[in-house]
């Protein structure tokens, strides 16, 4: 007898009713950039629909986002001043903690995460404190770890270590839960890789090294069973939910830490994942809303609960 698969594809509605993998807006964390100033809406250019905001304009950003469908936001700071050890980074008034204030005064029912790293706040862009040309490690473990409490004395809802420093979860857990924020969830950049698909967020975060790459701390693409152990080492430290970065060139990595720890996992869809569609739909080679939406459901399919995305308030629009 012939088997007819194609049977359950001939209508949308039969294709729907059988879809394995679903997307929706509830799976999407939008990024936002937030800088000093009042009314300032700064194009990126190399992210096209995304812009850096002072705090007024952030809220409004947050509504449209909320509104929008989307639960989540997640942070990014430039700061008025950077200095070596990234002392704004830590300052309780600083431009994090006043962005997660206004946002939770001022878009009530919406989700704010932090990031939690040095590369906006140091002269020399990188993810720690550095000692010589040597990114330092241990050192870097405090400021990281004072960093995320006082985002969540601001009030956030989440905070994302990204730095890929040894131990920072632990260090991050340990003074979350001294200064009472035991109850406030990490969700740990698990596993990142030194990927050449962040350059359009270096531009938007005003963050590139400017000395070497950072690869001494971030993975080597090749590696997938590493990821596996930093994934392990983050969930032992303390870890509620863990990532791989960037998405698209890592899905099988996305597959291997689901089926393996069965715990939250977010995907991170960064910059380049995203300006390259965006030119390529620009120049009408692709079609982009298609091409987006594919790469989003390979992400879920994947095994990501969680994607975080440029396109989360464009496609929550797209997939009503």
């Amino acid at each position: 007898m012939i088997q007819r698969p194609r049977n359950l594809r001939s209508s949308p509605l039969l294709r729907a009713l059988v879809r394995e993998t679903t997307l929706a807006p509830s799976n999407f964390i939008q990024p936002l950039f937030v800088r000093p100033g009042k009314n300032e809406r700064r194009p990126i250019k190399s992210m096209p629909g995304n812009f850096q905001l002072s705090v007024d304009q952030l809220v409004k950003e947050g509504k449209r986002t909320r509104d929008a469908g989307v639960p989540a936001v997640i942070l990014f700071g430039i700061p008025e001043k950077k200095d070596a050890r990234a002392s704004s980074g830590t300052d309780p008034d600083g431009i994090i903690p006043r962005a997660v204030k206004a946002l939770k005064d001022g878009v009530p029912g919406l989700l704010v995460a932090t990031d939690v790293c040095l590369c906006e706040y140091t002269d020399h862009g990188h993810c720690g404190i550095v000692e010589g040309h040597r990114i330092a490690n241990d050192a870097s473990l405090p400021v990281l770890a004072a960093m995320a409490a006082a985002h969540a004395k601001a009030g956030a809802d989440l905070v994302a270590p990204s730095d890929m420093m040894d131990g920072r979860v632990a260090a991050i857990r340990a003074r979350l839960d001294e200064t009472g924020f035991a109850d406030t969830p990490i969700m740990a950049y698990s596993a990142k890789y030194a990927s050449a698909f962040y350059g359009p967020f270096r531009d938007a975060a005003e963050s590139p090294p400017k000395f070497g790459d950072r690869a001494t701390y971030q993975m080597d693409p090749a590696n997938a069973l590493e990821a596996l152990r930093e994934v392990e080492l983050d969930l032992a430290e303390g870890a509620d939910i863990v990532m791989v970065k960037p998405a698209l060139p890592y899905l099988d990595v996305i597959r291997r830490v689901k089926d393996r720890f069965q715990r939250p996992t977010a995907a991170y869809c960064v910059s380049g994942e995203f300006s390259m569609v965006k030119a390529a739909g620009a120049a009408g080679w692709l079609d982009e809303k298609r091409a987006a939406l594919e790469i989003l459901t390979s992400i879920r399919r994947a095994g990501a609960d969680l994607i975080v995305t440029y396109w989360a308030t464009e496609a929550a629009g797209w997939l009503k």
